[in-house]
């Protein structure tokens, strides 16, 4: 049998989720965490009450291709833009940044101008948050 002459597999995709802030729920951070590593995802679990800077310094540690955010306290306008800023600082600029919970529609427009590529609201279907980051990830070229 011929071995696999072009290049080396790719890596799974890497997925930091995160809880930031004091929001203490987090089923649905677990879940997702759950359905991506089941879809082939290789996925990172901060745990609750993440800083920004905590979050930011987890994605450098682990080069995460997506940080997913799980944030049901409301405090979102808030941290997202912390959290940016801190990935930005470590020059963190080139992943996928998603996030998921209770946010307000009035709330994603503004998100999405901050760099959040999705919110997934309550109701989104495991698969089509999984589709969203594998179609939308940044491909790798320093993977040896």
């Amino acid at each position: 049998m011929a071995e696999n002459q072009g290049s080396p597999p790719a890596r799974p995709v890497r997925v930091l989720i995160a809880k930031p802030g004091l929001d203490g729920h987090d089923r649905g951070a677990k879940v997702m965490a759950r359905a991506l590593r089941d879809a082939g995802f290789e996925v990172i679990y901060t745990g609750l009450f993440q800083t920004p800077e905590m979050i930011a310094a987890a994605a450098l540690q682990e080069d995460v291709d997506v940080v997913g955010l799980s944030i049901l306290s409301g405090a979102h306008m808030v941290l997202f833009p912390r959290i940016i800023d801190a990935l930005r600082a470590r020059g963190i600029d080139d992943v996928l940044i998603v996030a998921g919970g209770t946010i307000p529609d009035d709330d994603i427009q503004p998100l999405l101008d901050l760099g959040v590529a999705a919110v997934f609201g309550p109701g989104t279907s495991l698969g089509e948050a999984a589709r969203f980051i594998r179609d939308h990830a940044p491909v790798r070229h320093d993977v040896p």
